[in-house]
C-alpha cells in the first residue's frame, strides 16, 4: 500500500479515528488515480499545484460542493505536512493554496418540545429494542456524545455507583460525562433486558443488536431519524442534531460556555461556538432585558 507509513502516522501518533483515516487513504487514492491518469504521475511526492489546481477543477465540475472540495483537499495537504516532517519533500505545493468559499450551514437544533415528544413515545417501551432506543435518545440528549462514541461505549466504561460515563472521544481523548438519574434509570431497565438476550457475541459493548453483535453508526442514524421524522419537519434529524440541541439548550439555559465545551469533548472554544446558537427567542429576551434604551 503505498500510503501505509501516511496511515501508521495518523492513526499511532496522531491518533485519528478509524473512519477518518479511511477517509484520508481514499482521498489520497482518488487523487493519485487523476495525476496518473491525467498527467502521468506515478506518486504525489513529485506532483505541483497546477495539478492539484486541475484536480480540484475536476472535482467542481462533477458537481460536488465546495466544502467536500475543501475536506479532500484538507486530506492531501495533512499528507504533504507528513513528507515535510519525514523529510520526503522540501516544499509543500499547497502552502499557498485557500480553500474554496463555502456558505455557512445553520444547523437547526431540536426543540424541547419535539425532543420530550420523542421521548414520551418511548416511555411505554416493554422490549430490548424499545427500551434500548429510549436509552439511546437519553444518552445523546443529555450527554452530547457523538454517534461513534455511543457506538463504542464499554461496560467497563460505566459507573452507577457514580453515576457517569467514561467516553473515548476524538484521537482518544478520554472525557467523564455524569449521568442524570432518569437516564441511569433507563440504563438498568435495558441492562436487564440485554441480560435475557439468547447469544452475546460482543460482550463488552452496551449497545448491541437483538443478535447480541455490536451495533453500528449506519444503523444508530436510521433509528434516530425514523424517531424525530415523527416529531420534527426538520432536514436534517441525526444524532448530531442532538448534540447540537444538547448544546444550545444548555446554553439557553445559561450554562457556562467553558463546561459545554468540556462536556462536548471539544478542544477549543471555537469548535463549540459552531454548535450553539442561541434561539431568536432567547436572543429577543436578552436584547429586551439589557438594551439600556427599551423601557421597563
Amino acid at each position: 500500500m503505498p500510503f501505509s507509513d501516511f496511515i501508521d502516522y495518523l492513526t499511532l501518533e496522531k491518533k485519528y479515528a478509524a473512519n477518518t483515516v479511511v477517509a484520508y487513504t481514499h482521498d489520497l487514492e482518488c487523487f493519485l488515480t487523476f495525476a496518473r491518469a491525467e498527467f502521468g504521475y506515478s506518486t504525489i511526492k513529485d506532483v505541483n499545484y497546477p495539478v492539484i489546481r486541475s484536480w480540484i477543477v475536476s472535482l467542481v465540475d462533477t458537481g460536488i460542493s465546495n466544502r467536500s472540495v475543501n475536506r479532500k483537499v484538507s486530506s492531501l495537504r495533512t499528507y504533504y505536512k507528513f513528507l515535510l516532517k519525514t523529510k520526503q519533500i522540501e516544499i509543500n505545493p499547497l502552502l499557498k493554496h485557500r480553500a474554496l468559499k463555502t456558505s455557512k450551514k445553520l444547523q437547526v437544533p431540536f426543540s424541547e418540545k419535539e425532543v420530550t415528544q420523542v421521548l414520551d413515545a418511548l416511555e411505554t417501551a416493554n422490549d430490548f429494542e424499545g427500551v434500548r432506543n429510549k436509552l439511546m435518545v437519553e444518552l445523546f440528549y443529555s450527554t452530547g456524545m457523538r454517534r461513534t462514541e455511543l457506538v463504542h461505549i464499554k461496560l467497563k466504561n460505566i459507573s452507577a455507583t457514580e453515576k457517569n460515563l467514561k467516553v473515548l472521544g476524538k484521537r482518544n481523548k478520554e472525557r467523564i460525562i455524569p449521568l442524570l438519574p432518569s437516564v441511569c434509570l433507563t440504563l438498568s431497565n435495558y441492562l436487564r433486558y440485554r441480560e435475557q438476550l439468547e447469544h452475546i457475541s460482543d460482550p463488552e459493548y452496551l449497545f448491541l443488536s437483538v443478535k447480541g453483535v455490536k451495533i453500528y453508526e449506519t444503523l444508530v442514524y436510521r433509528i434516530i431519524n425514523s424517531y424525530f421524522s415523527k416529531a420534527s419537519e426538520k432536514v436534517k434529524r441525526s444524532p448530531h442534531i442532538l448534540r447540537h440541541s444538547f448544546a444550545t439548550h444548555l446554553l439557553n439555559e445559561g450554562a457556562d460556555l467553558n463546561a459545554v465545551k468540556e462536556l462536548l469533548g471539544h478542544s477549543s472554544l471555537a469548535s463549540t461556538q459552531v454548535y450553539t446558537h442561541n434561539s431568536i427567542a432567547t436572543l429577543k429576551e436578552v436584547y429586551k432585558n439589557s438594551h439600556p434604551r427599551n423601557s421597563k
